[in-house]
């Protein structure tokens, strides 16, 4: 009788236990990304009406999302007027997850997840290293290729493989390849009608090469990698000029405002910047 009698103080204590439990996913997420790139930052997650989700920067709370989507705040509506990240913030409403587009090397730093629901709070962290300096000081930019029509085209992420991640790249927002681990699929002639018949190529690092290009190959790429913990976005913007038409022989990289509109160039070469107005 008095086993009997002790064992559901027992059970009760650990259930109380459980419900202050507090999670910890240890070592912080290593993301490294280039210049220009967009960054997704994964909850894994899916949220529901009574769970919190915080994001801070540098130990600055700069996204925030409930259960209640009134109550969402990114940026300079969670920290009362700093303007760094202003229009560059996106939060999924399902995940809570984090896309930083247009990435500079100032948004380098140590990004901290903080989730709360009715019986556990967890927390991640994520160290963001941003690579690459431009002519253009703490000014995101995209990567351009200029080619001569039927010379092929390379877009190269120049990145590390990452096992068992999923690679899309898309053109003018349609998808024209998927890259899963070591498999790829080419979108069919039906998909991509007589624009890339037979000429996308890929190797296996996910560098996409374009052959024999032509001018209707003018346009925006865009190579979306994604693990379960983060995501990359690399934008490339190529132009295919008419034979014998001017082309640039060096990396070129544009300034751009959000969606694409030109501000100025500039050529980089031999560490120079020419700019062009």
């Amino acid at each position: 009788l008095q086993i009997i009698f002790h064992f559901p103080v027992v059970f009760l204590l650990l259930l109380t236990y459980n419900e202050l439990f507090i999670s910890s996913s240890g070592a912080s997420v290593e993301v490294s990304v280039m210049e220009g790139d967009s960054v997704i930052l994964h909850t894994g997650v899916e949220t529901n009406q009574h769970d919190r989700i915080r994001w801070y920067f540098n130990d600055t709370r700069i996204a925030q999302i409930n259960g209640d989507l009134s109550k969402t705040c990114t940026d300079v509506q969670c920290n009362k007027g700093t303007e760094r990240f202003r229009d560059r913030l996106k939060l999924d409403n399902q995940t809570g997850s984090l896309t930083i587009m247009n990435i500079t090397t100032t948004d380098s730093g140590v990004y901290k997840l903080l989730i709360s629901s009715s019986n556990i709070d967890s927390e991640k962290s994520f160290s963001v290293t941003v690579h690459g300096e431009s002519c253009l000081k703490d000014t995101p930019v995209a990567y351009i290729k200029s080619v001569k029509e039927g010379e092929s085209v390379t877009l190269d992420p120049d990145i590390v493989k990452i096992p068992n991640d999923l690679k899309m790249w898309y053109f003018n927002d349609i998808l024209i390849i998927v890259i899963t681990g070591d498999q790829s699929e080419i979108c069919t002639d039906e998909q991509c009608p007589d624009r890339f018949r037979d000429r996308l190529k890929l190797n296996q690092t996910g560098t996409l090469i374009i052959t024999n290009s032509r001018t209707t190959d003018s346009g925006l790429y865009k190579l979306l990698i994604n693990s379960s913990r983060f995501g990359i976005i690399k934008t490339f913007t190529v132009t295919v000029a008419v034979t014998g038409g001017y082309h640039f022989s060096h990396s070129v990289l544009f300034h751009f405002k959000y969606f694409g509109i030109v501000v100025y160039q500039s050529i980089s070469s031999n560490n120079k910047c020419l700019y062009l107005f």
